[in-house]
């Protein structure tokens, strides 16, 4: 008789359990199991990928796809093909041809263009803007071809300037600014001594494709201050300020090679007439302060806080050329200007301004404030809004650098001369400022 109550028997049992359990796991039926539930698993992970995936996101994985496909040639390669040291720009000159077939709008009005913008933004884009934001950002793009959008974090700075170049049909090109960044160079590439090529960099060939077409083109410098912006961007804003653009040459390399692409001109390429720079700006301690130097060629944008959400018809995109909204702005100047009013209110501020603060205009803010009042007007905004918002950036933010204690003092008595002037109501942005440098101060 077996006794199979005792310990060693279910020791016995116990192995035997052990070792049949591990036959069937190593056996072929245990391993076809396997594979079966692993294909099922992915099978069921596609399908539901497949189904649950936005038409947007298959869209832009197969952008990545065929970009990805198209970059197998590198720049390297292509190079030694054909033996140019701008292999980039001389592909922009082989395909020249598309850049200036799109057709464009007939005659709209620039308070459209503020309208159908905030629509589109919010309609197609989710993005939402107060319309006053809107016909500031535009007006500005009428006075300089810089502008800075300043604000805290999360306010939509970059994607204002990146949602215009979406709603004008011809994308913004986003360069992250870096830190190190001092010179020309960084911006636009460099010449490579040991290999004999041009490190070409996405904005020149922006820059470079936008002189053989009529669009608006937006280029962002994202966290502009992240590295000193008179440093890097020094050669472009000096550039700027010539009056003929004609002559706003910026040189790329020293010499000349017979392979070099049509429109660089002696080792030189135009700064086109029909590309805006748009920087947006973090002042907190990790970013330089921006100079006057800056802030005084450039239109600036406080964008300080989320615009509520509000129901947007679907609006088209809009197909202007910058030849379009150039003459867009010369009408508004012509048709409005600054009234005979108003023009003897800033005569008589800039006066109260030297006596008691040392601050004058100077010519180049008054003629940016002679173009930029006519051009809000013309986006649908008041004249004294326009003024209120101007004088602010350009103006105001001047006596940030007064003595403290001096401007403490003296800021009530300038609030109230203000009032006077414009009326009690008025320039609410201006007295704002005033009342920020005072806590600062």
């Amino acid at each position: 008789m077996v006794n199979f109550n005792g310990p060693v028997t279910a020791i016995a049992l116990k192995g035997a359990l052990a070792k049949f359990s591990l036959d069937f796991l190593l056996s072929g039926t245990a391993i076809l199991v396997y594979l079966l539930v692993i294909v099922a698993a992915i099978a069921i992970l596609v399908f539901s990928l497949a189904l649950g995936e936005p038409k947007e996101l298959k869209r832009e994985q197969k952008i990545i796809v065929e970009n990805a496909s198209d970059s197998a040639r590198t720049k390297e390669t292509k190079q030694e093909e054909t033996g140019e040291r701008f292999c980039m720009l001389s592909e922009i000159d082989r395909n020249r041809e598309k850049y200036g077939a799109k057709r464009y709008e007939g005659v709209v009005s620039l308070e459209y263009m503020c309208e159908s913008f905030r629509n589109y933004a919010a309609s197609e884009l989710k993005l939402y803007y107060e319309i006053e934001d809107i016909r500031r950002f535009i007006a500005s793009m009428g006075v300089s071809r810089m502008l800075i959008l300043q604000g805290m974090s999360g306010t939509g700075k970059t994607s204002l300037a990146h949602a215009f170049g979406v709603f004008l049909d011809n994308a913004s090109v986003v360069i992250p600014v870096q830190p190190v960044w001092k010179e020309r160079s960084d911006l636009i590439g460099y010449y490579n001594e040991f290999t004999k090529r041009f490190n070409e960099t996405l904005l020149l060939e922006k820059m470079y494709e936008a002189n053989y077409s009529k669009d608006m083109y937006v280029t962002i410098l994202d966290e502009m201050n992240i590295a000193r912006v008179e440093y890097y961007f020094a050669e472009f804003l000096s550039l700027l300020e010539l009056p003929d653009p004609n002559e706003r040459y910026l040189d790329v390399v020293s010499d000349k090679w017979e392979s070099d692409p049509v429109q660089l001109i002696d080792g030189r390429i135009k700064l086109p007439v029909n590309m805006w720079f748009i920087g947006t700006a973090n002042n907190d301690d990790s970013t330089f302060a921006i100079s006057d130097k800056v802030y005084d060629r450039a239109m600036v944008l406080d964008l300080d806080r989320k615009s509520e959400r509000f129901a947007a018809p679907r609006t088209e995109k809009l197909h202007v050329s910058a030849e379009q909204f150039e003459k867009m702005v010369e009408n508004a100047i012509k048709e409005y200007g600054v009234s005979r009013r108003n023009q003897k209110r800033l005569e008589s501020f800039d006066r109260y301004l030297a006596q008691n603060y040392h601050v004058t205009f100077g010519n180049r803010i008054m003629k940016q404030i002679r173009t930029y009042i006519p051009v809000y007007i013309a986006c649908g905004g008041e004249e004294l809004a326009a003024l209120d918002d101007i004088l602010s950036k350009k103006v105001i933010r001047k006596l940030e650098a007064q003595n403290p204690i001096y401007f403490r003092n003296s800021a009530e008595e300038l609030i109230s001369y203000m009032e006077e002037l414009f009326g009690a109501d008025a320039m609410p942005i201006c007295k704002d400022h005033i009342h920020r440098i005072m806590r600062n101060a």
